[in-house]
């Protein structure tokens, strides 16, 4: 049974990181960023200026969660407050910079659609087309987490 954000406004610590809603969505924003991560270091790219901002702030999203994480199950945030506040400024930051790769990524894929039209180049904007799915999954976990991070700092 997973508990609310809203009824404790400390971060929780150890294993129950993974029972109480929002932190159980870290796993998934760690899942689906690294897909997002595999296929735009798996691509091919014509413009790196894109695929740049995309894989930095995948890359960047990835270990900033799966620091968080590490460190709410490892207890180093003895419950300070200041810590709910750092919660709230890493879901921000990652949602926003997801919804700017995700649609940046999204305008490239579609942009490029005439390029990859050949067969032999089809599986290549197809994993352009995956990481804009994921992308926008992604966007939208960090969106949930942040909602309900700031609904936890607000009762704080």
């Amino acid at each position: 049974m997973m508990s609310s954000a809203t009824s404790s406004s400390s971060l929780p610590s150890g294993l129950s990181v993974l029972t109480t809603f929002p932190d159980v969505l870290f796993i998934p924003e760690l899942v689906f960023g690294g897909l997002v991560w595999i296929l735009i270091a798996a691509s091919k790219v014509p413009d790196p200026m894109v695929q740049g901002w995309v894989m930095f702030v995948s890359v960047f999203c990835f270990v900033m969660t799966a620091t968080l994480l590490f460190l709410y199950m490892c207890g180093a945030h003895g419950g300070s407050s200041s810590w709910v506040t750092l919660d709230v400024i890493c879901q921000v930051t990652a949602a926003l910079f997801y919804l700017s790769a995700a649609v940046l990524e999204a305008y490239f894929t579609y942009a490029i659609r005439g390029f990859f039209a050949a067969p032999e180049r089809r599986s290549i904007y197809q994993e352009n087309i995956a990481a804009v799915v994921f992308a926008f999954i992604a966007t939208l976990l960090y969106v949930i987490h942040k909602i309900y991070s700031l609904r936890r700092w607000k009762s704080s």
